[in-house]
């Protein structure tokens, strides 16, 4: 296939769009086998099936490298007591939280948690998103965290998108060991683990690196059984406190360490180290009302990569665009559009291990999106606006 008459946006490197004014692409099946302008296409794809895209702009697909999209119930009345003086940590204290989200989801079956699963991706698909990573998290039980890694599979058998799993037993402290949480890693987060593993349901192994869930003793025992069963790791760390995550997932060299707003110079400088991409969350910050920024100058400073991603969950970000995301982080965290873009298509599969995704550029997967829009600025700068005119996925339109 050869797609002809594109304004390009190849993020070829770090440093700028990569436009390309009259371009072209040329597909051999799911991957991208030449891009340049429109004038030098080579002779052997000259005679392709040529599709016209009128001018219009073409960037990578968007990737979402950090979401909980499964889960059963919602949060509205908690963030209704936010809203009324309540902080995050007192209504998690208060067994509200994550804890709430875990009894529905425990009490859901897997047919309800897809069907609601789906909605949310499908919002995601829309604004041009084929890649999306999901969590489990909200079961902290073998039985609950094992069914929601399935539904994560399952997704893909249901829509045009590609699934990466991560293992987050290391959620929160479920009630029955809220005073024993070393023994809730012992009993039900490593076995549960293997459990995954050995059914094939796991692509990384997540945690919560907070006071108000796992310390860094904790996560490092859980890590530890990650590296013996070769997967990676990433970690939420340093979101409303610093207690040394940040520098424990750079001591791993994590996928990615996400949040980050109360990380510093030194664990910037130590995520360059080891080569981890910070994932900020503009959605979370949000709708906490956060007023803790993330050192983005800071990443800049150490040439650490910043990825982007919803955060989709019920309690801190429920939310399904990735172009308000887009949007948020250049208003709230001061990103530049450049910046963004690079957050949800090229850093967003660096934070996945996905190695040729994210950009335009021959031997990368032709995972695309045409946008109804002159310059790609467009897409950080338009709130509630929906461009998108075509996204194509593995090649096909």
């Amino acid at each position: 296939m050869l797609l002809t008459n594109a304004h390009l946006t190849t993020l070829r490197d770090n440093r700028d769009y990569g436009l390309i004014e009259n371009g072209a692409i040329a597909l051999d099946g799911a991957q991208i086998a030449w891009v340049g302008p429109a004038g030098g296409i080579p002779p052997e794809y000259q005679s392709a099936e040529t599709h016209d895209l009128g001018g219009r702009l073409v960037t990578p697909a968007l990737i979402d490298c950090h979401t909980h999209i499964v889960f059963g119930g919602n949060r509205a009345a908690e963030f209704e007591l936010r809203l009324n003086g309540a902080s995050y940590e007192e209504v998690a204290r208060a067994g509200g939280g994550i804890l709430s989200t875990v009894a529905a989801t425990r009490r859901a079956d897997e047919t309800a948690l897809l069907e609601d699963a789906l909605r949310r991706v499908d919002t995601l698909l829309s604004e041009g998103v084929t890649v999306i990573e999901v969590k489990s998290g909200y079961g902290l039980d073998n039985d609950t965290e094992l069914k929601m890694l399935r539904v994560a599979r399952r997704i893909a058998q249901e829509r045009s998108v590609q699934i990466r799993t991560s293992f987050l037993g290391a959620h929160a402290v479920p009630p029955e060991y809220k005073k024993t949480p070393d023994a809730y890693i012992d009993d039900v987060c490593i076995p549960a683990l293997h459990a995954a593993h050995s059914d094939c349901l796991v692509d990384a192994v997540d945690g919560f690196c907070e006071g108000i869930a796992f310390d860094t003793k904790q996560i490092r025992r859980v890590f530890d059984e990650a590296v013996q069963l070769g997967l990676p790791v990433k970690l939420h760390a340093e979101q409303l406190s610093n207690i040394g995550g940040t520098r424990l997932a750079a001591e791993y060299g994590a996928l990615s360490a996400d949040h980050l707003e109360y990380a510093t110079n030194a664990d910037a400088k130590a995520l360059a180290g080891s080569g981890t991409v910070a994932t900020v969350l503009p959605g979370a910050f949000y709708t906490l009302r956060e007023t803790q920024l993330p050192p983005i100058q800071a990443f800049r400073d150490h040439g650490v990569p910043i990825a982007l991603a919803t955060d989709c969950n019920p309690g801190s970000s429920p939310l399904t665009s990735p172009l308000l995301i887009m949007n948020m982080a250049c208003t709230l965290f001061r990103m530049t559009p450049l910046e963004a873009l690079l957050g949800m298509t090229a850093h967003a599969a660096q934070a996945l291990g996905l190695k040729n995704r994210g950009r335009i550029a021959p031997g990368y997967r032709a995972d695309l999106c045409v946008w109804d829009a002159a310059h790609p600025a467009e897409l950080s700068y338009r709130m509630g606006f929906n461009p998108l005119h075509t996204r194509i996925f593995r090649g096909v339109l």
